[in-house]
C-alpha cells in the first residue's frame, strides 16, 4: 500500500482551494486541522535562530511559532506536486507541529469558510502533543527575505484569490 504523508502548511498553501490547485485533486481523502510550529518565523519558515538577524529587536514566544494547517493521508504524487510548487528555494524537512483543533475532511472546506482569524492559542505550555509532519523550510539567500511577520488574514483579504486562479492552472 502506498505511503500516506502528513505536512504542515504556512503561507499560501493554508487556504484549501490553492492546496486542491496545486495537488490537481479535491482530496477528498485528505483530514485537515488548524496547527502551531513553535521556535519557527515566517514569511519564509527559517528555524528562530537563524531567522534572529533579521529582526531589530527580540521576539516574544507567540511571534516566534508558525500558524498553519496539519494536513493528513496526502500521496507520494501529492508530495511531488508540492515539491514542484515549491521549488528549489524551499527544502521539504521534518517537524513537529501541533495540532490546534480537530482534523476535519479537507472537501468540507470552502473558499467562502476560510476563517480570517485563526482560533485562539491555548499557552504554549499547554499545547497538545506534538505530530510529526513534512513541511518546506527556506533554503534561499537570507538577503531575499523581508523581516515582516506574514499575517494570514492579510493574505486571504488581498491575495488569495490571484493564487487560486495561478494554482488550478
Amino acid at each position: 500500500m502506498p505511503e500516506k504523508h502528513t505536512a504542515f502548511f504556512y503561507g499560501t498553501l493554508m487556504h484549501p482551494k490553492i492546496l486542491q490547485g496545486v495537488i490537481q485533486r479535491q482530496g477528498k481523502d485528505l483530514q485537515i486541522c488548524p496547527a502551531l510550529l513553535l521556535n519557527e518565523e515566517c514569511p519564509a519558515m527559517l528555524p528562530y535562530k537563524k531567522s534572529r538577524m533579521l529582526f531589530s529587536k527580540e521576539l516574544k514566544a507567540r511571534q516566534r511559532t508558525v500558524r498553519g494547517t496539519l494536513v493528513k493521508g496526502l500521496t507520494d504524487s501529492d508530495m511531488v506536486l508540492l515539491d514542484r510548487f515549491e521549488g528549489k528555494a524551499y527544502t521539504r524537512e521534518k517537524a513537529l507541529a501541533h495540532p490546534l483543533g480537530p482534523f476535519e475532511p479537507l472537501s468540507s472546506s470552502s473558499s467562502n469558510d476560510v476563517p480570517l482569524d485563526p482560533p485562539p492559542l491555548p499557552p504554549l505550555g499547554e499545547l497538545p502533543s506534538p505530530i510529526e509532519a513534512q513541511t518546506y523550510i527556506w533554503a534561499g539567500k537570507m538577503r531575499d527575505i523581508r523581516p515582516d511577520l506574514w499575517e494570514y488574514s492579510d493574505f486571504v483579504r488581498n491575495n488569495a484569490a490571484k493564487w487560486i486562479r495561478d494554482a488550478t492552472r
